[in-house]
């Protein structure tokens, strides 16, 4: 099993789970494929992060053919970056921005 991370991801984890719904129990070969003709931001992070799992399965000994994506899990990381804005009679409405933490998993063809 050979698994990748990408933590602190400014991304709402809403947004990714589209992207990662799609490559999930896929050859890797062909979530590659898929990953390149979806217009997502989401599926250039996730190709990226696909791309670094592959190189690792590399350094391992593992060839691409006999990988695929056992799971991708998207995962809702802090909510530190907080924003204000005003509002009608003095108060104020508040804006979250959300971080997402992606760990996907390959693993060999049965």
């Amino acid at each position: 099993m050979i698994r990748a991370r990408l933590n602190y991801l400014r991304m709402m984890p809403r947004k990714l789970r589209v992207v990662a719904k799609v490559i999930r129990k896929k050859s890797v070969n062909e979530a590659e494929r898929y990953l390149s003709f979806i217009h997502k931001r989401a599926a250039k992070i996730i190709l990226k992060l696909l791309k670094s799992a592959l190189s690792n399965a590399r350094n391992k000994g593992y060839q691409a053919e006999e990988l695929y994506v056992k799971n991708i899990i998207v995962q809702e990381g802090p909510k530190k970056l907080r924003r204000f804005y005003p509002k009608a009679r003095g108060a104020v409405g508040r804006i979250v921005k959300k971080l997402s933490h992606i760990e996907l998993i390959l693993d060999k063809n049965k």
